[in-house]
């Protein structure tokens, strides 16, 4: 309910119902300013504003240091509950993750590749993404043998350290780890706590580049999206420092 969508959404409600009695003239106050802000969510630069110093953190990955030891690919792009009720992989999001893996497959056939995902519902199910990975990527050409599942994990800092629990890393060894560009610092940060030195592989990115950070959103529903992903992941970021499951508030390029 913290999301801007969600909170303005639910002052909105609040205020109709307090229109209904003597704290009317509050409720206008508020009605008018929970539509203000819901506009300003939905059209202005805001979500750009916010998503581009997250994306912008680590550039993208340089692959003249030569091929990777192992690929570690964080989930989120399936959705377990509708794989299930189909019979069949459904991805919903950021499908970037999946294919920029299974391009770097193909590229170094000898790195080793993990797939990072359980389910991040708050009432459990037997639904796990990496139930369903596996499938992708043996449809795109990747090698059965190469593919490690990890199912168990509900969160980026259990992503990161049951990852390691699984591959060992070895000293020298280099993994890439994949996943949303505007993600990518929490999951460096919980990485690096866990001990597993990554290079970070940026994908999926939202916003354009600097040029674009300005621009206004020419449909609501496309800048609540962007709003919403980069409170939310601004939110995880503190969460995860105070709580001691990230190197540092913002971690950044350099450290590893």
């Amino acid at each position: 309910m913290a999301l801007p969508t969600n909170f303005l959404l639910l002052l909105g409600l609040v205020s109709a119902m307090l229109l209904l009695t003597r704290f009317a003239p509050l409720g206008r106050k508020l009605l008018i300013a929970s539509v203000l802000l819901l506009a300003v969510c939905g059209f202005s630069p805001l979500g750009n504003l916010t998503l581009y110093p997250l994306e912008s953190r680590f550039q993208p990955w340089d692959p003249s240091r030569g091929a990777p030891d192992g690929i570690i690919v964080l989930g989120g792009p399936i959705d377990a509950d509708l794989s299930v009720a189909h019979h069949a992989p459904v991805v919903h999001s950021a499908a970037d993750r999946i294919i920029a893996t299974a391009a770097l497959a193909r590229r170094y056939a000898n790195a080793r590749i993990v797939f990072t995902g359980g389910s991040a519902n708050l009432m459990s199910t037997d639904a796990r993404e990496a139930d369903y990975a596996g499938h992708i990527f043996e449809g795109l050409g990747v090698d059965k043998a190469r593919l490690t599942m990890e199912r168990r994990s509900r969160n980026t800092f259990v992503n990161a350290v049951f990852s390691k629990e699984l591959v060992a890393p070895k000293s020298g060894e280099r993994w890439l780890l994949i996943t949303s560009a505007y993600h990518m610092p929490r999951a460096v940060g919980a990485f690096r706590r866990a001990g597993f030195a990554v290079e970070p592989y940026p994908v999926d990115w939202r916003v354009g580049g600097a040029s674009d950070v300005l621009a206004f959103s020419a449909f609501a529903g496309e800048g609540f999206g962007r709003t919403d992903t980069a409170l939310r992941e601004w939110m995880g970021l503190v969460a995860y420092w105070l709580t001691g499951k990230s190197s540092e508030l913002l971690p950044g390029p350099g450290r590893d």
